[in-house]
């Protein structure tokens, strides 16, 4: 799997970007042997269609991709890689594009469909190379791409596999890339250091839960991460049925998405200082889980009422919240697969998040849109405070009548970051559920290269 540009070559195949009502302009210019082929094989320019023009030798000397219509380009992410299943193998340079064509994120999306997940199955496939536009900075849309195909293969590991310990050795190879340091808190060392709900949530597990913490850099402003590490969740005590049961390998989203997310600054040298935590757990049934009705005390000191053991992932970032939240940071940022409601409201291809900072959401949101990674605000609303609040306990981690769920998680989560001066929670859903130009089916990382593109920023980097 390469997901890295080619080598420049004057071998490279020639690739003319069209859009419809450049075809006819173009044939009008070429051979007339290409003319010819153009008009024979009815050639549109639509978004997903290519044509490979052979030259004397039967080799391609040329190849056309569509680009379609603005209008189609809206629906589309990556409207280039579209193409791609319908160009030869081999290795291709951009010779014509729109005035309006944005090489960045086309070249990432070429890269990002390279991607293939064969840890259990070996994929002889092909995907055809592109030498890298010299308008762009290639080894950042290099270092989004290998960052993508980090969580992804994450994601999409299996619990079997995946595991809080494996977690956790994923996380130690990506600090010993980087020269990160790591410290890991496992099993009923999480009681002694004072972190009762992570253990709670993970005490039933055969695999030990663990708190993950990584830091990275001397120097600069402080950017902390806090990933939701589930690895399996089978909602606990209150079991999840079989149908919702299946995509619950990918409930360590979060945790992939924020080591996707410092791959991608630990690369890049961004001159900040970065900690990442991560809470890695498995939600599993025993005669030790913990129960409904149950009242738990969290690190902050705050009770929790437990009215669902299926809403866990709040408690094990709530005590990583507050753990970071003790140390001075410049901001926070919390990553999770949390929330049912959050894909009601807005699907699973945008990634809902949350601030009070109005600042930061436009940062976030402008980044958003210019690295081809859709996020939508949603608000921390002050008047659903009451639905968090059971009167037994300080909060409840599942509020009754099933309204705003996803808010009423954020606000519950808000609850345990006091100190740090900006802070973002997003409830991602971390999955692609069909394969599309530049997402595979699987998993998928989600809101990075929009927190990423916003630090410079947000940072003063």
């Amino acid at each position: 799997m390469s997901m890295q540009f080619a080598p420049a070559s004057d071998a490279a195949c020639p690739l003319y970007v069209l859009e419809p009502d450049d075809v006819a302009c173009w044939a009008a210019e070429a051979s007339d042997f290409a003319r010819h082929w153009v008009e024979a094989t009815h050639f549109t320019g639509a978004i997903g269609t290519c044509l490979m023009i052979p030259g004397p030798d039967g080799h391609p000397m040329a190849a056309l991709a569509g680009y379609g219509t603005a209008r189609d380009r809206a629906r589309q992410r990556f409207p280039l890689a579209a193409c791609l299943p319908g160009l030869a193998p081999g290795t291709y340079h951009l010779a014509q594009t729109p005035d309006h064509f944005d090489a960045t994120t086309e070249s990432l999306g070429w890269l990002l469909t390279a991607y293939r997940f064969d840890r259990y199955r070996n994929s002889n496939a092909e995907s055809p190379g592109l030498v890298a536009p010299a308008t762009i900075d290639a080894p950042c849309v290099e270092s989004f791409a290998a960052a993508e195909a980090l969580t992804r293969d994450l994601v999409n590991t299996p619990a079997s596999d995946m595991g809080p310990d494996a977690l956790e050795t994923a996380a130690r190879a990506l600090a010993d890339r980087h020269g990160a340091e790591i410290t890991v808190t496992v099993g009923d060392a999480l009681l002694d250091k004072n972190f009762p709900m992570i253990h709670a949530v993970g005490r039933a597990s055969a695999t030990a839960p663990r708190l993950i913490d990584m830091r990275w850099g001397h120097r600069g402003p402080m950017l902390t991460l806090v990933g939701k590490g589930v690895c399996f969740d089978t909602g606990g005590l209150n079991l999840k049925p079989g149908s919702s049961m299946g995509l619950m390998k990918k409930d360590m989203g979060g945790a992939a998405n924020v080591m996707g997310l410092a791959e991608m600054i630990m690369t890049n040298r961004l001159p900040l200082r970065l900690r990442m935590l991560i809470p890695a757990v498995e939600n599993s049934v025993s005669a030790n889980a913990f129960r409904p009705q149950d009242i738990l005390t969290s690190r902050k000191g705050l009770t929790v009422e437990i009215n669902n053991t299926d809403a866990e992932g709040r408690l094990v970032l709530a005590d990583a919240l507050a753990f970071a939240d003790e140390e001075d940071t410049d901001l926070t940022i919390s990553m999770a697969t949390l929330t049912g409601a959050a894909r009601v409201a807005v699907g699973a291809d945008l990634a809902p998040y949350y601030t009070d900072d109005e600042t930061l959401a436009i940062e976030l949101e402008q980044a958003g849109r210019r690295l081809a990674d859709p996020i939508w605000r949603m608000p921390f609303w002050a008047p659903y405070e009451d639905m968090i609040e059971p009167g037994i306990a300080d909060l409840d981690n599942a509020p009754a009548g099933g309204m705003a769920g996803s808010i009423t998680a954020a606000l519950f989560l808000r609850r345990f970051v006091e100190n740090a001066p900006r802070y973002a929670h997003f409830d991602i859903y971390a999955w692609q559920p069909r394969a599309a130009a530049g997402r595979s089916k699987g998993g998928l990382g989600q809101g990075t290269r929009a927190i990423f593109g916003a630090l410079p920023q947000a940072l003063n980097l």
